[in-house]
């Protein structure tokens, strides 16, 4: 009799302890964020259309990442840089008064400047040079919501 409880009791620890490790293993999954080069080929330049783009990447999730890649301005390029702005009503004209530089016209170099969507809120993206020119004229503007990165899947 003392022989059964005793093996009852090691079945019943094993099988906590494979629960255990069951759940360490489902948590510790890594995040399937994505990357994604915002333009992609085209990167981030004037005249090209990110609306569309946006659709057609998306849906973007929590803790996707966006990479602005841009030349540094020379003699033959036109500087970039990458604004979040505060409200859809500066986001639509465009009004960089409140907006908040978040790359600089050097930060899109190289292999670019790499945006976290950490929150689930609107984000408003566009280009600040030339006055907010290449962000009226040139369409160097999106907007994303990410999704709950638990959706990912769905």
């Amino acid at each position: 009799m003392e022989a059964r409880r005793s093996s009852a009791a090691l079945v019943s620890v094993a099988a906590a302890a494979a629960a255990v490790a069951l759940l360490l293993v489902l948590a510790a999954e890594p995040s399937r964020a994505e990357r994604f080069v915002v333009g992609d080929a085209a990167r981030w330049t004037w005249g090209y259309n990110y609306t569309d783009w946006v659709i057609r990447k998306g849906p973007f999730f929590q803790n996707d990442t966006l990479v602005f890649m841009y030349d540094p301005p020379n003699a033959t390029v036109h500087a970039h840089s990458v604004y979040l702005m505060r409200t859809a009503a500066d986001y639509q004209s465009c009004n960089l008064k409140a907006a908040k530089l978040v790359a600089s016209v050097t930060q899109g170099a190289g292999s670019g400047f790499e945006f976290v969507l950490r929150k689930r809120k609107q984000h408003y993206f566009v280009c600040g040079e030339r006055g907010g020119i290449h962000c009226t004229m040139g369409q160097m503007k999106f907007v994303v919501k990410p999704k709950s990165s638990a959706c990912r899947d769905d």
